[in-house]
């Protein structure tokens, strides 16, 4: 299974959130589409999560609300990471990186370098350096306080995880190219290269410098620090996504495409216990400084606090963020249609926005104009009213031509019948 763009199957237009959370079920809801990336701060208050919604979300783990929402990148937020100092670190399918002080709006720097898009960051023990790794097949590490930038280059394909080592003196990635390779950072010398027999999504490093990696096959697979193999076990019959080690060593855990999470014990290698979930993929997993207590995201947009002794969630299952939004239309042939947008667009104004804007009230309003929502420039100076005739062209010549600036990934409905069916949906559901 090749890695395929989060623009080519989530809906991609730019962010309005709707922060929804509560103490009481401990589970963290706001972003409009699926969660690709976590983190979680040394001392355990504070985590950072990015999505295919364009955004990143700063918590408060001690009052379960978002504090800041960051919104910097055009495409998924596919890596995030929290400095010793407080700042975020947000990097994305635009290739950019953005280095954020709480509080502030704006980044406080954007890196740029890399020609395809960042899907994994680490930061080095000493907290002076971040490394990021591409689908351009390479690796970049930026010294934070200034000095040479270096790339890494050998990878033959995406490069998809990046760990550095406890003592900083080497970064260990993975590719899709399935090969580990530990590239030394002070002595000049070649990295080493361990061929594994899958594809590979995800790379950590124990506390004792033994490397875990995982990928496309399922399987999760241990090396020595030096490469050689120490064994492997079978956690998911699909693709793994996500790796996390707790920070004693003595667990990890493995998100996959088919929503499981696996937890590991590290020391005998074998599979402890499958973590509950919503079912749907899981996209990325982070351990609690308590290295017993993980948070997962993935495509049901909930950030979930699970146990990794029990397998049970933690603060309530949040059943209502996976129910049906079309259950009340069954048999509607315009909902059918729109099943295919309900991922990025709600149809209530109590919803609120999703990636797309919510579509309650849209028709006779103006393109670009509903309030709370961050909508390119291109779109605030087209001339177009929303009506069942101009929603109908939309998606018979396509967003891309119709709408040109949008980030509304390029669709077309191409038999009338459905357009027709789409548009009489659309002016029931949203009055």
């Amino acid at each position: 299974m090749r890695p395929v763009p989060a623009c080519l199957i989530f809906c991609a237009a730019l962010i309005g959130v709707t922060l929804k959370s509560g103490p009481a079920e401990a589970q963290l809801r706001g972003h409009g589409g699926p969660i690709r990336a976590l983190a979680i701060s040394a001392d355990g208050s504070t985590a950072l999560s990015g999505s295919f919604d364009t955004s990143a979300i700063r918590w408060s783990l001690l009052r379960d609300v978002a504090e800041q929402v960051l919104r910097l990148h055009e495409g998924a937020v596919n890596a995030v990471a929290l400095l010793k100092d407080g700042r975020a670190v947000t990097a994305g399918e635009d290739a950019r990186i953005g280095i954020w002080t709480p509080g502030r709006q704006t980044p406080d720097i954007v890196l740029e370098g890399h020609t395809g898009p960042i899907v994994a960051l680490a930061v080095s023990p000493d907290g002076a350096t971040i490394a990021s790794a591409s689908w351009d097949h390479t690796i970049r590490l930026w010294p934070l306080g200034g000095g040479p930038r270096h790339v890494l280059e050998g990878h033959r394909d995406n490069v998809n995880g990046i760990a550095f080592t406890p003592d900083g003196s080497a970064l260990v990635s993975a590719g899709y190219d399935a090969t580990v390779r530990i590239w030394p950072l002070q002595a000049q010398s070649s990295s080493l290269v361990a061929t594994l027999p899958s594809p590979l999504n995800a790379v950590v490093v124990a506390p004792d410098s033994d490397i875990i990696a995982a990928g496309a096959d399922g399987k999760v697979y241990f090396l020595s620090s030096t490469g050689e193999p120490r064994g492997e076990v079978e956690v998911s019959s699909t693709p793994i996504t996500s790796l996390a080690i707790s920070s004693d060593g003595a667990r990890a855990a493995a998100a996959s495409i088919g929503g499981s999470v696996a937890i590991i014990d590290r020391k005998v290698r074998t599979l402890a216990r499958n973590l509950a979930g919503s079912g749907l993929p899981v996209w990325s997993v982070v351990f609690f400084p308590d290295g017993r207590t993980v948070l997962t995201g993935g495509a049901d947009r909930v950030i979930r606090r699970l146990d990794a002794e029990t397998g049970e969630p933690i603060g309530g299952a949040a059943a209502e963020g996976s129910a049906d939004p079309l259950a009340a239309y069954d048999g509607d042939p315009g909902a059918q249609v729109f099943r295919a947008c309900v991922a990025c667009h709600a149809l209530k104004p109590d919803d609120g926005n999703r990636a797309g804007p919510t579509l309650h009230g849209i028709f006779g309003r103006r393109v670009a104009t509903l309030p709370g929502y961050n909508f390119s420039e291109a779109l605030k100076h087209l001339d177009i009213v929303w009506t069942p005739a101009t929603l109908a062209k939309l998606f018979e010549i396509g967003p891309a031509e119709y709408t040109p600036g949008t980030k509304m990934p390029e669709q077309r409905i191409g038999r009338p019948e459905d357009r027709n069916a789409l548009v009489k949906f659309l002016e029931r559901a949203t009055k």
